[in-house]
């Protein structure tokens, strides 16, 4: 199978579209900590637009909670006030054109198996889910992990990583990801994952997971039993 080159990483992006909405936007990112919500629009459909950074993320919201390099620790509000966190990069070719998501997180304390933490990897649609996503760290040995559903943002494939597999992230340099394009099955898409900054991001989201996971077990020790 022959390594892609551009521009059929472009070719692959725009067969693609619509990508998740963090890999579409093309404006400058909020500021961290920062949400933006958009006003409904009047009875003309006209928007007459909000203000940017004036208030707080409200309960459901997704927002950046702190960056750490190449990656982006994003969390959802909860009422308890301690949120669950993943950590997420936008995968973009040479050109800069924004080609896949990925984002980490931290399993429970306690969790069965040989897993410590999952991933999602988001690829376009168009994308030949028999041949999976490849998955290599520094050149290290490739391991292969299957789509498991493709909805209107992409294909999903959900990853375990084991302890010894996270510790592979924090050491290395750069992993790289490789799909095929449907259009082009002799082919092979690349994308390089930086793992600048995985370490102290992972620590964080783990930090926060368990903080999340503490206090909403004490929410639900707390609430009334039902009649």
């Amino acid at each position: 199978m022959k390594t892609l080159q551009l521009p059929l990483l472009a070719l692959l992006a725009a067969l693609a579209a619509p990508l998740p909405l963090a890999a579409q936007d093309t404006t400058e990112a909020p500021a961290e900590g920062e949400t933006v919500v958009a006003d409904p629009p009047s009875e003309d459909g006209l928007s007459m637009g909000v203000e940017v950074g004036g208030g707080d993320p409200q309960a459901g919201d997704t927002y950046v909670a702190a960056r750490f390099e190449a990656w982006e620790q994003r969390c959802v509000k909860t009422e308890t006030g301690a949120d669950p966190c993943q950590l997420y990069q936008l995968l973009k070719d040479a050109d800069g054109n924004s080609v896949a998501e990925f984002s980490v997180f931290s399993l429970p304390e306690g969790t069965q198996g040989p897993a410590v933490a999952g991933a999602n990897f988001i690829a376009p649609l168009e994308t030949l889910l028999t041949e999976g996503m490849r998955l290599s760290v520094d050149g290290s040995k490739t391991r292969a992990y299957p789509f498991t559903v493709c909805t209107g943002v992409g294909c999903v494939a959900r990853i375990g990583f084991t302890a010894e597999e996270i510790g592979m992230f924090k050491k290395g340099a750069k992993a790289t990801m490789a799909i095929v394009p449907f259009v082009a099955p002799d082919q092979q898409v690349t994308l390089d994952v930086s793992l600048k900054g995985f370490t102290a991001g992972f620590d964080a989201v783990t930090a926060a997971n368990k903080a999340a996971d503490e206090a909403a077990k004490a929410a639900a020790a707390e609430a009334p039993a039902n009649p």
